[in-house]
């Protein structure tokens, strides 16, 4: 089993190279995806996404009972969960207790069978946001990176299509 946490920014190429790896790993692969299509830039977004991915992944749309579909998932293919960062804002705007949610999550990964490989967006790399609820979300995101990170077996930073390998 494997934890494989993928990071970048915006339009990197992790989601791409998340699903390239998740391919090259035994199993069909299950795509758990964390965004809703709340509006029509957003559906354009998952068309996108669905676009290049071929067609035998298994498709699980999850946007707050990640640990849930984590479960029911175990002991298949390899899962790739993108992305944690929209997994955190649907906690956050739900007003969860996202602080134990991320905990959960990270002490429930090391019984998992089957590999798990998270795409995360690095957001605290640009100018201190000018709004608390902006800069509240920075934080948080750092927080459960660095959570997630630290129990990942391997960590990768993606830019400009290019991953670099972390740990």
């Amino acid at each position: 089993m494997a934890v494989i946490l993928i990071t970048g920014g915006t339009r990197s190429g992790k989601s791409a190279h998340a699903e390239k790896r998740a391919r090259s790993l035994p199993g069909q692969p299950i795509y758990i995806a964390t965004a809703e299509a709340l509006d029509a830039e957003m559906e354009a977004r998952i068309a996108k996404h669905r676009r290049r991915r071929s067609t035998d992944w298994i498709e699980r749309e999850v946007p707050l009972d990640l640990l849930q579909a984590l479960i029911e998932t175990d002991g298949g293919g390899p899962r790739l969960v993108d992305c944690l960062t929209l997994w955190l804002s649907n906690m956050m705007h739900a007003q969860r207790d996202w602080e134990h949610d991320v905990m959960k999550l990270a002490v429930f990964l090391r019984a998992q069978k089957s590999p798990v490989i998270f795409v995360t967006n690095e957001v605290g790399l640009g100018i201190v946001p000018d709004n608390a609820l902006a800069r509240s979300f920075r934080d948080a995101a750092g927080i459960m990176n660095q959570i997630i990170a630290a129990i990942a077996d391997e960590v990768e930073f993606v830019v400009a299509g290019l991953p670099m390998k972390l740990k």
